[in-house]
Formats: structure tokens, sequence, C-alpha cells
């Protein structure tokens, strides 16, 4: 086992870490914002050597991921919209609404790229809690 804490499944998904070892960065880069190199990532887990993509084309199951991300987001900003602003088919709340849910969405796309990834991946490998002592599968 390892000396270190184990990290739980929700805190190594929010911070891009591999969900086999819980400690290697998914992404090269930390700020997302770079957008030359803010989905780049290692061949394997830099820390226990877990392969990332598992197989080609891997990530394209990342749409479905992002889309409800996008969808629960959008969700969360209506209804608090509609409780602080409330909303009306008599004036221009709706648009507006809709406006700044539309450029959160856009702002928030490269964190919720990375997010949709690193939620993909924890779905195929598991976190091992021994894994020091075993070679990581491929």
């Amino acid at each position: 086992m390892s000396n270190s804490k184990n990290v739980s499944l929700l805190k190594s998904v929010f911070t891009n870490k591999c969900p086999h070892c819980r400690k290697g960065n998914l992404f090269t880069g930390a700020n997302p914002y770079h957008l030359k190199t803010t989905m780049k990532m290692p061949d394997v887990c830099p820390v226990c050597g877990q392969k990332y993509e598992l197989q080609s084309g891997f990530y394209f199951g990342t749409g479905f991921v992002s889309y409800a991300l996008a969808v629960l987001l959008s969700g969360i900003s209506f209804v608090l919209w509609w409780f602080i602003i409330g909303m009306s088919v008599s004036d221009n709340r709706i648009w507006w609404w809709l406006i700044t849910n539309t450029l959160l969405l856009v702002l928030l796309q490269p964190m919720l790229q990375r997010l949709s990834r690193s939620i993909w991946i924890a779905f195929f490998v598991r976190y091992e809690p021994g894994w020091e002592k075993r070679k990581a599968v491929s």
C-alpha cells in the first residue's frame, strides 16, 4: 500500500489526475486556457506508467460527457437566473439568460473539455491501491 493518503475518485477527476494511481497529471500543462496545449496529454502516466489512450480514438466518447456537462451547467444557470432575476416572455430576460449562458459555456469550454476527458478515462481505468508493486495494465 501507498504511504500517502488515498485520494478520492472525485478529487482525482476534478484535479485531472491519473485514475490508476491518482497522482500523475493527465495533461502536460496546468493551465487549461493555454489554448495551444490545453488538450495535450503524455502517452503514459509519469508516475505509474498507465497508458492514457487505451485504444485509437479512445477520447471520441468525451463528446457525450461534455454535452452532459454543458446541459447540466445550463440547467443550473437557468434555475439560478429564474430565482434571482426571474423569467418572463413579456420582456428580454430570457434572451439575456441565453446570452449569459452562451458566454459562460464558451468561457468554461477548456475546463469542460479537460473534465470530460478525466471523467471518461475514470470510467475505464480503475484505481489500484497497491499500484507501486504491480505494473499498470496497458
